[in-house]
């Protein structure tokens, strides 16, 4: 069935006693049992609910995957994606990562046992030569990186990972899987922030991991219901409202990203501007072959921090704030809030500096969004 039909129809035909269009809300924690051995198929809210489980079986097949666990944040989906290594294992993984997702695989999944080498993952010949190191069990890729957007081959990645027994795991946040499908192109798990694109709304936070087989979902489930870290039926039913829009919202998305880049393309007061929709960036290229899209996230440096700041105290129709993916446009300052948690000497040789913008491109109108950064900029 077509994506956008999958999507229209999120969470309709699944209350048979009613009809009900919308799914039904359950906010129950426990199901009644009619006699022992006997059972609806919901026992107890954590280890499944009824309007989760519609979720989750609506973003398992518009990903094309087996199973997809909805979590509690798109940090718990991946910590649940990070349990299926063990102490000792070595990950491949992007090095210019969002700051929470670093956060996590260094102060937990080092603590765990595990070890992670950073590399640029746009290298596809420096990310073959790390996978072939010893101990390497896995391939984590960020595409395109946040905040840099850098973009991954994942056709070439997935490959390499398959031929060498590897776990591939990516997140997909950015481009969600109307714009690009990740287990097209041999990932084993994609992980989302839900809270961005998908919710869309900038009212809810959720997580979703989907699992590319069956016995990769039932481990993952596994996880799910014995660490508990799950997705609440409102805010379940809240993500299955969002869906419903997400293929018209990433078209406007990205028909203004593209109109914003191209305008910061020829301003003076900006350099090294990151886009992968423009014909000029490194990324332009991959993406236009192995997706529908190229997303509505932009960074650009401007000459100091001074600047930024006045570009940040100056924007009155962007709003200054650390999320992304929802209807309004946001500006964010990674050094200071995304990326804090990063040594700063790993930053700066990323290129992560405190004249770094991100901009996360909303539904406004693109000539709003454009004077208000022509006016800000001066």
């Amino acid at each position: 069935m077509n994506k956008r039909t999958i999507l229209a129809q999120a969470g309709a035909r699944r209350d048979p006693r009613t009809g009900a269009i919308s799914m039904p809300i359950h906010p129950s924690a426990a199901f009644r049992h009619s006699a022992l051995g006997q059972s609806t198929g919901f026992d107890y809210s954590r280890t499944s609910n009824p309007t989760r489980q519609v979720l989750e079986e609506t973003v398992a097949e518009l990903e094309g995957g087996a199973r997809a666990c909805a979590f509690a944040s798109g940090l718990a989906a991946l910590d649940a994606a990070m349990s299926f290594f063990s102490g000792g294992d070595r990950i491949v993984a992007t090095e210019d990562l969002y700051g929470g997702t670093f956060r996590l695989l260094e102060r937990f999944g080092r603590a765990r046992g595990l070890d992670f080498i950073y590399l640029d993952t746009s290298d596809g010949a420096a990310v073959l030569g790390a996978l072939d190191q010893p101990g390497v069990r896995g391939l984590f890729v960020e595409s395109p990186s946040n905040p840099l957007l850098k973009v991954a081959d994942l056709k070439t990645l997935g490959a390499a990972a398959r031929a060498r027994g590897l776990l591939f795991v990516v997140d997909n946040t950015f481009l969600t899987p109307v714009l690009c499908r990740p287990m097209e192109y041999g990932a084993d798990i994609v992980v989302y922030s839900a809270t961005k694109y998908l919710g869309g709304h900038n009212d809810l936070i959720a997580g979703l991991a989907v699992a590319a087989s069956p016995e990769l979902g039932e481990r993952l489930a596994f996880v799910q219901n014995a660490v508990g870290a799950i997705l609440g039926p409102f805010e379940s039913w809240l993500l299955l409202r969002s869906l419903k829009t997400l293929d018209l919202r990433l078209a406007r998305h990205g028909e203004n990203a593209l109109a914003v880049a191209r305008f910061l393309q020829g301003h003076k007061a900006v350099s090294n501007l990151r886009y992968p929709g423009l014909e000029s960036d490194p990324g332009h290229r991959i993406l236009s072959e192995q997706t529908d899209g190229f997303g509505a996230m932009i960074s650009f440096e401007v000459e100091s921090r001074a600047k930024a700041e006045r570009v940040l105290s100056g924007v009155k129709v962007f709003m200054f704030a650390e999320s992304l993916g929802a209807a309004e446009s946001l500006v964010t300052f990674p050094v200071f809030q995304t990326h804090a948690d990063m040594d700063e000497g790993l930053r700066t040789r990323l290129g992560i500096t405190d004249r770094l913008l991100r901009l996360s491109i909303g539904l406004e109108d693109k000539d709003d969004l454009i004077a208000d950064l022509e006016a800000a900029l001066g």
